[in-house]
């Protein structure tokens, strides 16, 4: 396999992980793809401006292309996962185009290095802070994988829609019904398996 064949495959899985995660904006207002879902605090919007604010990193600042976007959320003295969150001042439209952005910038990263050339995480331990491209890359699908598969479960609980893109959910095929049972299927294999393992 060639160098560009294999930044062609890197960049296909990290496109698809970027556009699942961001479908499942689609068709939510404003509460929905804000609100937290886990006691974490888990949301949509987060998610979107969090990998962004990773893609940026890992993609440009790791490698000497920093992007000159101002992300104070990223700052030192910044609130604990203020990457997590929209404030109400962070429009949808803001954090998209900077995830839109921090695409392009990771992209032309990409693009200009051969996989093997070395960056430093600087928020790594010196020990282990250098890393290939290749590295970064794979470490970014990985991520976005992550946090659309966090993603698909929040949308799941807002309206029940599920998948990695419209028109593929990659669900066995049920209705409603079927689902329901099937749930209720799996409750009751676990309260029985729950009920063996006090015996």
């Amino acid at each position: 396999m060639t160098s560009s064949d294999a930044k062609a495959d890197l960049h296909f899985y990290l496109q698809s992980a970027r556009d699942a995660l961001l479908w499942k904006l689609e068709g939510l207002p404003e509460y929905d793809i804000r609100r937290p879902l886990t006691p974490t605090g888990t949301n949509l919007l987060g998610l979107v401006k969090h990998v962004a604010s990773m893609e940026l990193g890992y993609l440009g600042d790791v490698f000497g292309r920093p992007s000159g976007e101002a992300l104070p959320w990223m700052d030192e003295g910044a609130e604990p996962n203020a990457d997590m969150w929209a404030t109400p001042e962070e429009s949808r439209e803001d954090i998209v185009e900077l995830y839109r952005r921090a695409w392009a910038h990771a992209d032309a990263t990409i693009d200009a290095l051969a996989l093997d050339t070395v960056g430093k995480v600087p928020w790594w331990p010196s020990s282990k802070a250098e890393v290939t491209l290749r590295h970064a890359v794979v470490r970014m699908i990985a991520e976005t994988h992550r946090h659309a598969g966090h993603a698909d479960i929040v949308r799941e609980l807002v309206d029940g829609d599920v998948g990695e893109r419209k028109g593929n959910d990659s669900m066995a095929p049920g209705g409603q019904a079927w689902w329901e049972d099937y749930r209720n299927r799996l409750e009751r294999a676990a309260q029985e398996a729950g009920r063996a393992s006090r015996r």
